[in-house]
């Protein structure tokens, strides 16, 4: 009797141990749905990088994983006997801009390098530097001579008036380029920031390619400066309103960044008047991207950087809730809102530098930002910017996704030609100009070919989004949306791993427990 109730104790405090850890388990997925959003990081970032094989021109690889797309463009360059073929077309159409181009890439390498662990630890980092080598490698044949880039194949007008597969393309592929006669500094300088900063991504993986990058972007910064004029040939697509300075700066900064020159350093510092107080980072606006590299090196002794860290800290001022020198409003949902044109750009981009912010921060041990009367620390820009990341990946008002292919509701009708018209695999006939139109453009079915990760225009100031082909304003994806968004959820990887480890260390704790009853 006594033998029998000891094993009926022991029996009893294994059963206790087993529900007691099914209960601390259930309080870990419990918790894993309530930041249900935090454990699909690692997808979105895959997505988000996935992107780019969408958007890409020319004669596509063995490797290429979007399977709907294929080879395009393969004579661009022919009417100068130059070689441009490659590269990205910048959104929903088939144009290749080189000025936002190198915008992107500098975007990417900057995720490359900030985050180059966390994206490693996902097994990203190999697509992320194939992303960013697409890139640098179209921008390398378009330097043809050290005082002529090329900015941009195809043409604007003629193209938007055509709704074609890149695959089908017939619209004129006009050359633009850059000389001493006829300069553009923003276009070159922009050239030069993003080799620069890819240069850094390859040194340690590519040290023959670092180096040939880092040449050529010195080359285009001496252009870009030596001729300053401001860069208007892709006008009225991607027209120049902050003028040049800003470019010059950002191309600067990267390259003290890549080759710790001391004349890049000296010019920055002597230009530092040029620096100004901004409430948006984007393909046209580039100084709170060059004051956030320089405010990183003021925090590590560089004191006589003053006005950029002074001027970097006025955008967090100015964007977050609850500042006194707020300008920026958010959507009764919590969106960050700037304009109605794309405004997703603006948010990622945003993210993206609150999030670097925060690293330049707690790496100095500095306590936060103070904008007037109001104290945010790092958590607080931090989780606001987490806030913005989210919202883009369904926790908003519409509760959907922003990134066409991500979670159980998403862009279904996304502003872009070949994503919205059979693959050439599918329908290998050609789709004319205006049968792309009048069948598919036209069309109120989804997409055929869903492009995964393509991140929209998205909601607008009252979180309203119509799913609609046509307008483009909202729907169409950019390739510096997603280079922007790629450096933001980088940031939240280590977060999310984090969280879903928290209550492991008590489950396995218990499950122990009652192994040794």
């Amino acid at each position: 009797m006594e033998q029998g109730g000891v094993l009926l104790l022991k029996g009893l405090f294994l059963l206790w141990h087993v529900l007691a850890s099914q209960i601390i388990y259930g309080l870990a997925v419990e918790e894993q749905a309530s930041c249900s959003s935090a454990f699909h990081y690692k997808d979105a970032l895959g997505k988000a990088i996935l992107f780019f094989e969408g958007q890409r021109s020319g004669k596509l690889p063995a490797s290429q994983r979007v399977k709907w797309r294929g080879d395009s463009a393969l004579s661009d360059g022919d009417p100068d006997h130059v070689n441009l073929i490659g590269g990205y077309y910048d959104a929903g159409d088939n144009v290749k801009f080189g000025w936002p181009m190198a915008f992107t890439v500098s975007l990417l390498s900057w995720a490359a390098i900030e985050y180059k662990k966390e994206i490693s630890s996902v097994n990203q980092l190999g697509h992320l530097h194939t992303a960013i080598r697409w890139g640098t490698n179209f921008i390398l044949k378009a330097h043809t001579s050290p005082t002529t880039l090329y900015t941009q194949v195809g043409d604007g007008n003629s193209d938007h008036q055509c709704w074609e597969r890149p695959e089908d393309m017939d619209t004129p592929r006009n050359l633009y380029k850059i000389t001493s006669n006829s300069p553009g500094t923003e276009a070159a300088a922009d050239a030069a920031a993003a080799l620069s900063a890819a240069s850094i991504v390859f040194k340690g993986v590519d040290a023959n390619y670092s180096r040939r990058l880092l040449s050529h972007s010195r080359s285009l910064f001496e252009f870009a400066d030596k001729y300053r004029e401001s860069y208007q040939a892709s006008c009225p697509f991607y027209c120049s309103y902050s003028g040049y300075q800003d470019e010059l700066l950002w191309a600067a900064a990267w390259l003290y960044k890549a080759s710790g020159g001391n004349k890049y350093l000296s010019y920055v510092k002597s230009n530092q008047g040029w620096s100004q107080p901004v409430a948006e980072f984007s393909w046209d606006n580039k100084f709170v991207g060059a004051q956030t590299l320089l405010a990183k090196e003021f925090y590590g002794g560089k004191k006589d950087l003053t006005k950029f860290k002074s001027d970097a800290e006025s955008f967090i001022c100015a964007v977050m809730p609850g500042s006194s020198s707020l300008q920026i409003k958010t959507t009764p949902g919590g969106l960050l809102f700037i304009r109605d044109s794309s405004n997703l750009q603006y948010v990622t981009s945003s993210s993206m530098v609150l999030f670097i912010y925060t690293k330049i921060l707690n790496a100095a041990h500095i306590d936060g930002v103070k904008c007037g009367s109001v104290h945010f620390s790092a958590s607080q820009l931090r989780k606001f910017a987490k806030s913005q990341v989210n919202y883009i990946l369904g926790n908003n008002p519409k509760k959907m996704s922003y990134m066409v292919g991500f979670g159980d509701k998403h862009p279904k009708q996304l502003h872009h030609r070949g994503s919205s018209i059979p693959s050439v695999k599918a329908l290998p006939t050609k789709v004319g100009c205006n049968d792309g139109f009048s069948n598919y453009f036209s069309s109120s079915n989804p997409n055929p070919n869903t492009h995964v990760g393509a991140i929209v225009g998205g909601p607008d100031s009252n979180d309203n989004f119509n799913d609609v082909r046509s307008d483009f304003s909202h729907a169409e994806p950019t390739t510096y949306m997603n280079a922007a968004f790629v450096g933001s959820v980088a940031a939240l990887l280590a977060e999310s791993k984090e969280e879903y480890l928290k209550y492991l260390p008590q489950v396995n704790k218990t499950a122990n427990m009652a192994y040794y009853v």
